[in-house]
């Protein structure tokens, strides 16, 4: 048998395969960037940096993960690409050496009210096999633990064959046990509709009797209710029989023919449920919410007590435990009731469970509960949620590509993540953060800082190194990367109190505070600790109370900063005023629309499977107005002219002059306020950054008549220099007379405050408590808690 030796002391040949270690990028023009040319170290952990709007997302998702995603998908058949999302390829010249990226983003997870913790991360589909095998009294298969399958029982004739040629008909009974509450059909609650608020019982339906949002006469609606037949659409409603009443409002979905035209009529309550109630209450548009809010009434449903099961499937318990008292559990109680499960028929199961849970607390998750509906989670909790399923992963080679991972951590918490980076780094995996946070940066192998400013004055490499480079660079990033704040020499007197007295929303514990009024409170505390709980809870929704929460603003590529402010409307009437027109001809999604683009600037071609193409419109060059309408002016320009200035120009166009509009410019002045001057007002919401919409949305709130302000995370998204100009902001509107309550993370907004009021002691049912109220000096001196550590450490105290 021989021996295979290696002679000589020279080193092999590196093989050429291993030339391909670095991303290239070439030419990049999305949204922002001014042919961006870039090279990203792979199996190294690269930080992307620079000031919000700066064009760090249009270079990492919009171009490299983006890029990545549509190759993989054209690996797929022609018939499956035909059900996937098409993605067309970014604005780049040249991109080499790419791998297979998977993102997690701050997208929050679903808004389907049945999607809860445990159904998201694949935990409840491993307990209710568990329960099956192991649960007293045994009730059937897995699916008798669901919630989303119903119970169903079926009577019929079955047909039996008896030997050659012979068959026997049979009478036959099927059931089948689901696990879902029949009572509130899985959703854990149940819901009551106020009929007054559906319809005004005075009028008929020719009147306009319906008050629901988008029922109106004139549509689909109105011709399916005259061409219907069950009621009589001119009469009022209160003189119809017991049975219209009953087709209308109750009416299962029957199949109708109307004017030869075969369509579907269904009651109102029906369709306000299939319409309305299938979905999360918060994603829906904000008149139909509050619509929503208005006419139904939610309860917990009283036959599962909202634990969405049926009373089979709480009956069968493992340990006496059931199903539904082990979800309620907080995670890291559970994993420690799991460990001690010792059953070898289900070992394997028992393992997999076990590292899931696990994963769940050390990623600083273990303070929730598997049955936490998924949409009720913060942008932070569901972007580690979906990193949970990536830990224990035994890929390499991966691309990661996180956005802000460190949102919504306390500074006790940020070191933990850095650690779960690096470990997917370590495993061999290229790992890409857009980050705003120095202790995150400062764990970078390279570093990409983008700049030197936002929106058009952005879209420039302006340095890539190490860290010590950039601190060294002069960028602006480097500037501020070692800022440290200074605690405030004297702090503002309060002018009165808000009172909360045995506050006891989710894990909070009868608590009693008193928030002053007429100072920058901010209320801080580790993720989990009760301070969301304490504010939603108990001062958001109180008469003169503004909150600015933390749900991304949705809108479509015809959405913009002046419709989304409201700042169009006020435009449009003086346009209309100074031509004697209507003000509807001033609006791209309105009469004024181009009517060969119909407003929207660009003539989309769908390719059927392929990424569809968006040519610029030749018949208005991308104006998205009628030429006719360009004809009337205002203040000497048009309105396609007006919509394409930055925010400061127009703050000076409409502030003096022939083109003065006292309500334009108030609401100009915000967006400058809040640092975006540099947005023009007709750039689609969807180019936007996250940190520019969290902005943009601030600006909005602002103004909203109100003595309190309540801001939840308002540094999300932004760059340590924006943050210097949100602190002036918050003082700004503290001067003016208002009370600001801030829950914030972000270190310098803290030694900024007049009074914090710090929870804890740690998250979950180990928080829950005020530990501490005072000044930010105060709790540096005594460094009694875990935020008073890191801020002393902070501001070198």
């Amino acid at each position: 048998m021989s021996k295979a030796t290696r002679t000589g002391t020279q080193p092999p040949a590196s093989h050429v395969a291993d030339r391909h270690e670095l991303i290239r990028v070439q030419g990049a023009r999305e949204n922002n960037l001014k042919d961006v040319n870039v090279e990203i170290p792979k199996r190294r952990l690269t930080v992307f940096t620079g000031v919000s709007g700066s064009g760090k997302s249009s270079l990492v998702f919009g171009t490299i993960a983006a890029e990545s995603q549509r190759m993989i998908n054209e690996t797929y058949s022609a018939f499956v690409q035909g059900f996937m999302p098409t993605l067309s390829r970014p604005e780049v010249d040249v991109l080499e050496g790419l791998t297979t990226a998977i993102i997690v983003d701050q997208e929050r997870m679903g808004a389907n009210p049945r999607s809860t913790v445990g159904t998201a991360t694949d935990a409840n589909a491993m307990l209710r096999i568990l329960f099956s095998r192991l649960g007293q009294p045994h009730i059937g298969s897995p699916n008798a633990y669901s919630f989303n399958v119903p119970s169903v029982k079926a009577t019929g004739a079955i047909t039996v064959e008896r030997g050659v040629g012979r068959t026997k008909t049979e009478k036959a009974t099927f059931h089948r046990l689901g696990g879902m509450c029949p009572r509130c059909e899985g959703m854990g609650s149940v819901n009551d509709i106020d009929l007054t608020q559906l319809y005004d019982d005075s009028k008929s339906l020719n009147e306009g009797a319906l008050t629901i949002p988008g029922y109106s006469m004139e549509g689909w609606y109105g011709r399916i209710f005259r061409g219907c037949g069950y009621f009589d659409p001119d009469k009022p409603i209160r003189r119809y029989t017991k049975k219209e009443l009953h087709d209308l409002l109750y009416r299962e979905p029957t199949k109708i023919k109307v004017e030869g035209i075969n369509l579907t009529y269904a009651g109102l309550i029906p369709q306000i449920q299939k319409s309305f109630l299938a979905k999360d209450v918060d994603s829906l548009q904000p008149h139909i919410r509050a619509f929503v809010e208005r006419a139904v009434t939610f309860t917990t449903c009283p036959e599962c007590d909202g634990t969405r099961l049926s009373k089979e499937a709480r009956s069968s318990k493992i340990e006496g435990k059931s199903i539904a008292d082990v979800c309620a559990m907080q995670i890291n109680d559970l994993a420690g009731w799991v460990r001690n499960l010792d059953e070898p028929s289900v070992a394997p199961l028992l393992t997999g469970l076990q590292n899931l849970l696990d994963s769940f607390v050390e990623i600083g998750l273990g303070y929730l509960s598997l049955d936490r509906p998924a949409g009720t989670l913060s942008g932070g909790e569901a972007q580690r949620t979906k990193m949970i399923r990536h830990l224990g992963s035994s890929l390499t080679d991966v691309t990661y590509v996180f956005d802000e991972p460190t949102i919504g951590l306390h500074p006790h918490d940020i070191q933990r993540m850095n650690d779960l980076l690096l470990r997917l780094r370590d495993k061999g995996n290229t790992v890409l953060v857009v980050e705003h946070k120095p202790e995150t940066i400062a764990i970078g192998d390279h570093v990409v800082d983008l700049g030197p400013g936002a929106g058009t004055a952005g879209g420039e490499v302006v340095f890539e190194g190490t860290v010590d480079g950039l601190r060294a660079s002069g960028t602006l990033t480097g500037r501020h990367l070692d800022d440290r704040a200074v605690l405030k020499q004297s702090v503002r007197t309060p002018a009165g109190v808000l009172e909360v007295r045995g506050a006891g929303t989710h894990n909070l514990r009868d608590v009693d505070v008193d928030i002053p009024l007429g100072v920058l409170v901010v209320i801080t505390g580790v993720a989990g600790s009760g301070k969301s709980s304490l504010i939603h809870g108990s001062v958001s929704g109180r008469d003169g109370v503004v909150t600015v929460d933390q749900t991304a603003i949705r809108g479509s590529r015809r959405s913009n900063p002046a419709t989304y402010t409201g700042l169009l409307d006020p435009i449009r009437k003086a346009f209309a005023k100074a031509n004697g027109v209507k003000p509807a001809l001033f609006s791209p999604n309105s009469e004024g629309a181009c009517p060969t683009c119909n407003g929207a600037g660009v003539i989309y071609t769908d390719l059927g499977m392929m990424a569809g193409v968006a040519t610029t419109c030749e018949e208005c060059e991308g104006k998205r107005f009628q030429a006719s309408v360009l004809e009337y002016r205002f203040g000497g320009r048009d309105i396609s002219e007006v919509l394409a200035m930055p925010v400061t120009e127009a703050e000076a166009f409409f502030g003096a002059g022939d083109a003065r509009t006292p309500a334009a410019h108030a609401i100009l002045d915000r967006l400058a306020d809040v640092g975006l001057g540099y947005l023009t007002l007709g750039q689609p919401l969807t180019t936007l950054s996250g940190g520019e919409r969290q902005r943009l949305k601030l600006a909005t709130h602002m103004a909203e008549k109100g003595g309190v302000y309540v801001l939840d995370e308002p540094t999300t998204g932004l760059h340590l220099a924006d943050v210097e100009q949100l602190l002036g902001l918050l003082d700004r509107l503290v001067d003016a007379g208002k009370s600001v309550v801030v829950i914030e993370h972000h270190q310098a907004v803290m030694a900024h405050a007049d009074w914090l009021i710090d929870l804890g002691p740690g998250a979950g049912h180990d928080g829950g408590r005020v530990v501490f109220e005072g000044t930010p000096a105060d709790l540096v001196a005594a460094r009694s808690t875990l935020t008073g550590e890191h801020l002393a450490a902070y501001v070198g105290g």
